[in-house]
């Protein structure tokens, strides 16, 4: 998204904006609907022979990344909602750009192992706008310390579910281990740019509802 670009959304309305949301929620939602900007880093790798339960295993794990950039979308999209500053919104909506990325990487590995995202992607989706658009209100410190802290957590599994895959897909590998090097950077920027250190409590609640979300979106 370019910077022209979201200069001009500044000047919107609520109204506007929440079209806006709508449109982006869809996108989110409906398979096919998001192109990464990038090539998939596993573009021109060769798609490994994979017994069933490998393939079942690793589709698992890219249906957990997936719905996981589902929620990111969410996240950010209802943080730029609520945001106070112009530029927290403008930062807000940047993140999201990039991370369609991801979105759409994850949802064309899932193809090429015959598998599909979660069934309950959309209430994953509801449930991460609230928690952001919650964020947003709270204070534009606070939604960025809450970035911060997502993109940790997200790093830490995506460098555990690297140990899990079979060590014979590179393909799921090469777009994992580039997820992570972009999630540690939009966690960097958002504490760069004044996010609150969040308090214990709410680290933990986001890692118990972190697992939940995992536990039903490896097989469902």
């Amino acid at each position: 998204m370019s910077q022209d670009r979201l200069k001009d959304r500044s000047h919107f309305n609520a109204a506007d904006r929440l079209v806006m949301q709508l449109d982006q929620a869809l996108r989110t939602l409906i398979p096919g609907s998001v192109q990464a900007a990038r090539p998939s880093p596993a573009e021109n790798l060769q798609d490994a022979e994979l017994d069933k339960a490998d393939r079942q295993h690793a589709a698992g794990l890219m249906r957990i990344n997936h719905t996981g950039e589902v929620c990111a979308q969410a996240l950010y999209q209802g943080q730029a909602l609520t945001a106070r500053l112009a530029d927290v919104r403008e930062s807000m909506d940047q993140a999201a750009a990039e991370e369609v990325d991801h979105l759409a990487w994850c949802e064309q590995r899932l193809q090429e192992l015959d598998s599909r995202g979660s069934y309950f992607n959309t209430a994953w989706y509801a449930m991460s706008f609230g928690l952001g658009a919650a964020a947003g209100l709270a204070g534009d410190r606070w939604s960025l310390g809450f970035v911060a802290e997502t993109e940790d957590q997200v790093c830490e599994h995506l460098r555990d579910h690297l140990d899990r895959l079979p060590p014979e897909d590179q393909k799921s590998r090469a777009v994992l281990s580039q997820m992570v090097i972009d999630e540690q950077a939009h966690g960097d920027s958002a504490r760069a740019a004044g996010g609150a250190e969040l308090p214990p409590p709410v680290k933990a609640g986001m890692q118990l509802m972190s697992r939940f979300m995992k536990g039903i979106s490896y097989r469902l």
